[in-house]
């Protein structure tokens, strides 16, 4: 068996910021899913995509609705 080493090129580290409850705002969840925020934006006004939630007139996602969604894209 051969053992493959990855090239620094092959992987790119993502910095998220996640909040207590595991929550991020709209930015980081956008770089989670390697999206742009205003595609998470777009989404939500369409219903599509993971689901948004609104406290105190800001708009935040919980990692485990961001890996369910991740999941669901991956299968398609």
């Amino acid at each position: 068996m051969h053992q493959h080493e990855l090239s620094s090129s092959a992987v790119e580290i993502v910095r998220v910021r996640i909040l207590p409850n595991d929550r991020m705002n709209r930015e980081n969840a956008a770089r989670y899913l390697d999206r742009k925020p205003k595609t998470l934006a777009m989404w939500a006004t369409e219903g599509k995509g993971p689901p948004a939630h609104k406290a105190g007139g800001r708009v935040f996602y919980f990692k485990k609705d961001l890996d369910e969604f991740l999941g669901i894209v991956a299968a398609a």
